[in-house]
């Protein structure tokens, strides 16, 4: 469990780097962006590719830049 937290944050970490939007984003945040990400992204490319703590690493990344841009653009709109 702890973990999958741990990979959750560093995925999550991945994609706002990826995102530019890291820097904004929290550790729960991250986690969270994580956690989904890899959720999101292997329900939509498969579990391909080195996995950690039950997560595939590329999906899960590509799933949480997913995540982290839908996520930024709505939170951007609703700001404005």
């Amino acid at each position: 469990m702890i973990w999958s937290l741990i990979v959750g944050a560093i995925i999550g970490v991945i994609a706002g780097a990826i995102t530019n939007k890291g820097k904004s984003m929290g550790w729960i945040a991250n986690i969270l962006a994580g956690l989904v990400g890899s959720f999101v992204g292997q329900a939509l490319l498969g579990s391909w590719g080195p996995s950690l703590a039950g997560m595939a690493l590329i999906p899960s990344i590509v799933g949480a830049v997913i995540v982290v841009a839908v996520v930024s653009f709505f939170l951007g709109r609703a700001n404005n």
